[in-house]
């Protein structure tokens, strides 16, 4: 039917601007972290507990925000916690102390968070009702916005304050949620085919099962965000700090990353329809591995742009995989449970690397990225039989 067709792509478009949106507005903080640090007179081990606030807000808000997408739908909560989040990015240069920074950032963190459920999930059932792997494609969608909210942070880094730059976030934010937002709340959400309804006496051991492979994808998914949360929060801070890049080279780092994911993602359609997802996740976390062990041992600033892109490369497309098989097995809660464990290595990330950099050394502290990647590939290999696919 064609407006059915017209409504299932204005859905696609109306999502991907907000995957985009979250992109570009979370680049917009990650690199000016080294201004705010420098602000805050922080340590190490002081900021990365400050940054702890950005993920301990969105694990927080995600179980909550499922409850609210199964009540008032996923369109209307991706709109207000759009919101959230574009006027929440402003607070973090209003601040001159590790703790105040981290208090803001919880706030931030759980607008993020909560977003990331709500539009995961409006996507997980468009894929559902298409029947084809796109998920990469919206993921995709936000490595853009990352690639080029990092690109423009980089270019005004020099001219434009933190405060007058994230400001500029929040009011460019505001319009684009405007215009998409209108668009999707216009859209009704798409139900996906429902599974067969099993006896009430025989469907225990099934949701033991299903509950069991969700917190499987959760845990590959926590293993990949990690690496884009260590990317995010100290990769420029290592090319500066320990190879004497410029603040603007610095910010090209994340801008790498998020180029390589970018590229990864939008070919993962394809990529999936012909290695199936155990494959795809096999050889992502393994080409993550090499290239993380590169970007953080090189002694030269290019050979470690070079590692962050195969770094990013690598794990493009492994946690929209585990988002997405989450989503098809559990819903709104397959989704919450998954992204709570998968943002748990970002909780995880920033604090352990903060820590790591003081006792050893941040290139040192960095090297954990390949060993998670390693451990997500250990894991999709171990249940490649109970996963099929």
């Amino acid at each position: 039917m064609p407006g059915r067709r017209d409504d299932l792509t204005r859905l696609r478009v109306a999502l991907t601007a907000f995957f985009a949106l979250d992109g570009f507005v979370f680049a917009g903080w990650v690199v000016r972290i080294p201004a705010i640090k420098e602000q805050t007179g922080a340590s190490a081990s002081a900021l990365g507990l400050a940054l702890l606030g950005v993920s301990a807000g969105a694990v927080v808000t995600m179980t909550l925000t499922g409850r609210l997408v199964r009540r008032y739908g996923s369109h209307p909560v991706t709109v207000v916690c759009a919101v959230l989040l574009c006027l929440s990015i402003a607070l973090p240069p209003l601040t001159h102390s590790a703790l105040a920074l981290g208090v803001v950032l919880l706030v931030f963190g759980s607008a993020y968070g909560g977003i990331n459920v709500a539009f995961n999930s409006a996507a997980v059932d468009l894929v559902a009702v298409l029947r084809r792997p796109i998920m990469p494609s919206f993921h995709a969608a936000f490595s853009l916005g990352g690639m080029v909210g990092a690109g423009l942070g980089g270019l005004v880094a020099g001219s434009l304050s933190p405060t007058r730059h994230l400001l500029a976030l929040t009011v460019t934010g505001l319009l684009v949620t405007l215009v998409a937002g209108r668009a999707l709340l216009r859209i009704e959400p798409v139900a996906p085919p429902a599974p067969a309804v099993e006896e009430e006496g025989a469907a225990r051991r099934p949701d033991r099962r299903t509950r069991r492979l969700v917190v499987t994808f959760g845990l590959i998914a926590l293993c990949t965000a990690y690496g884009e949360g260590a990317m995010a929060d100290w990769g420029a801070l290592h090319l500066e700090q320990d190879l004497d890049a410029s603040p603007g080279l610095a910010a090209a780092g994340y801008s790498c990353f998020a180029l390589a994911m970018t590229v990864g993602r939008l070919t993962g359609t394809t990529l999936l329809e012909r290695l199936g997802r155990t494959a795809t996740v096999v050889a992502g976390g393994t080409t993550a591995v090499t290239g993380m062990l590169i970007g953080s041992l090189a002694p030269y600033v290019w050979a470690a742009l070079f590692g962050f892109a195969i770094t990013g490369l690598g794990l493009a497309n492994i946690f929209p995989v585990a988002i997405e098989r989450a989503g098809a097995l559990g819903g709104p809660s397959g989704v919450a449970t998954a992204s709570t464990l998968g943002y748990g290595g970002m909780l995880l990330g920033p604090p352990a690397i903060g820590f790591m950099a003081d006792w050893f050394s941040l290139p040192a502290a960095l090297t954990s990225v390949a060993a998670l990647a390693a451990v997500a590939v250990l894991v999709a290999v171990a249940t490649r039989r109970a996963v099929p696919g």
